[in-house]
């Protein structure tokens, strides 16, 4: 029979919670497999008979004849005819067997990954806000998301490709929404798309991480925007890419900086990253003569531009500004879109418009992360472009978000105008707002996500020691009044870090 501590512990695996979702028998045979795992039971040991496990446990014997059979299929114990079920002669050779189990690391242990792994888990990852709370940065509107449209366009593809919509996508993505997405980016962005240079993916960070990997090795140097979107910096840092931040003025990045910085280097980059459209954070808007000097680098060098073109739809101040791949007639320009900004998170499907001579390697490196993404969605986001709904949904958002952005602008000098000062986008769906008081930035961001508000500090978007503080703040995601709420929320917040005057 099994000793006291060994029955309770059985016990205790048929009424503890984690276990809940098992069936009775699976239960018994894993409590017993873990007494045999941890040499509470010894090899060559008898097992209870089942009627008498059975009664002490108060369960049929039906359960425990279950659970010895699938112990004895699994090897751990041995059924003898006319003498019982035993510890198998097999765990004599467990490696491990009988050593304390280990529910944490101990002090002092080291975790044993590559330096990438380590790069990537010491970067902390890019951080989604999972939930539309207030002024997340880059989270849409989805509540007035035409979703009957959606749903009646989903329901016209499934009847015309029946299960063919079922199967598994072409790598570089379905034709019909290549197709789609290049008409729009050459209406409406002035790009030089055609549907064989498109490449569509889950999400531009999957592009990034795309461009860090295929077109520079470990080691080679990038210029980067100094602040940067914080999600391109961790995909290149990463790939152990060398970044160079490159500062930032009100017409964008200073390109006559990037170029002095290329003669000063041993070691030219590469590439450069840049959102021209609307810098991420700052909102700046590249000029144009910067635009054309960086082809001209390009060009020279044979390096490559990556333009982030995440939220350009969002232009609420004149007309938005033709795209640099666009301009670019050398072919050395990837453009990056997304529909998770426009749209909405859940979609998941992003794309990049790539030169000819990257399309691909740039898709076979893609079928190492993902293969490939889900056809339907892909074909029911086509009709959507296709049928004119994206471009009604965009213009009707844009309005909304000029309005939400204008409502933010009036509450931060109603309410903050103590603790920060507005630095107001011309377009985007989020707003830096800069410390005028020796407010602790990491000090406020967290007191805020306590309060059931997330912002992003401006320190971790910078590269260089020398800015300003402040918080990031996103407007586009709730209403006036939801606003107007979250603002006194956040002035309450940042009256109790704000240093009392003497």
């Amino acid at each position: 029979m099994f000793k006291h501590a060994q029955l309770e512990s059985v016990k205790t695996w048929l009424i503890d919670p984690a276990h809940e979702g098992l069936p009775l028998h699976a239960r018994v045979q894993r409590a017993i497999r873990q007494l045999i795992l941890d040499g509470a039971l010894d090899v060559g040991r008898p097992l209870p008979a089942s009627r008498a496990l059975a009664q002490s446990l108060g369960v049929s014997r039906d359960t425990v004849e279950s659970a010895y059979g699938q112990l004895h299929a699994e090897g751990f114990i041995e059924r003898r005819v006319g003498s019982g079920s035993y510890v198998s002669e097999r765990m004599q050779r467990l490696p491990g067997r009988g050593r304390p189990r280990r529910t944490v690391v101990e002090r002092g242990t080291t975790t044993r990954i590559s330096q990438r792994g380590k790069a990537m888990f010491q970067g902390g990852g890019v951080r989604d806000f999972f939930t539309p709370r207030p002024f997340a940065p880059g989270v849409p509107e989805t509540r007035s998301f035409p979703l009957q449209t959606w749903e009646r366009l989903q329901r016209q593809v499934l009847k015309e490709y029946g299960t063919q919509a079922l199967l598994h996508s072409p790598p570089q993505g379905m034709e019909q929404l290549r197709r789609a997405i290049a008409d729009y980016v050459n209406l409406e962005r002035g790009a030089r798309a055609t549907p064989e240079r498109v490449l569509v993916l889950t999400s531009s960070q999957q592009a990034l991480t795309l461009c860090a990997t295929v077109l520079l090795d470990a080691g080679e140097r990038i210029f980067i925007e100094d602040p940067v979107y914080h999600g391109a910096r961790k995909a290149f840092d990463a790939a152990g890419l060398e970044c160079v931040p490159v500062p930032l003025d009100a017409d964008g990045l200073r390109v006559e900086r990037m170029l002095e910085l290329a003669q000063t280097t041993d070691q030219v980059p590469r590439a450069v990253f840049l959102t021209p459209s609307h810098q991420f954070p700052t909102g700046a808007t590249l000029a144009l003569d910067r635009r054309l000097a960086v082809i001209e680098w390009a060009r020279q060098q044979q390096g490559w531009i990556i333009e982030d073109d995440y939220d350009s739809e969002f232009h609420y101040e004149g007309k938005p500004t033709a795209c640099v791949q666009g301009l670019d007639q050398y072919e050395r320009t990837i453009y990056i879109g997304t529909f998770t900004k426009s749209l909405f998170p859940g979609l998941r499907i992003g794309y990049m418009v790539l030169p000819s001579q990257l399309v691909a390697p740039m898709t076979v490196a893609r079928t190492l992360l993902d293969g490939h993404s889900a056809p339907i969605p892909q074909l029911t986001l086509a009709r959507f472009i296709e049928g004119g709904h994206f471009g009604a949904h965009i213009r009707t958002m844009r309005a909304v978000y000029a309005e939400r952005r204008d409502v933010l602008v009036r509450l931060v000098q109603l309410h903050l105008s103590d603790f920060v000062e507005a630095r107001v986008p011309t377009g985007g769906m989020q707003m830096p707002c800069v410390f005028i008081r020796d407010i602790p930035e990491h000090a406020a961001v967290e007191a805020a996500r306590k309060a059931g508000i997330d912002v992003l500090g401006l320190t971790g978007l910078h590269a260089s020691k020398r800015h300003k503080t402040g918080l990031l703040v996103g407007f586009a995601a709730h209403a006036p009044h939801e606003l107007e709420i979250a603002i006194r929320k956040l002035a309450q917040v940042l009256r109790t870090l704000c240093p009392k005057d003497k």
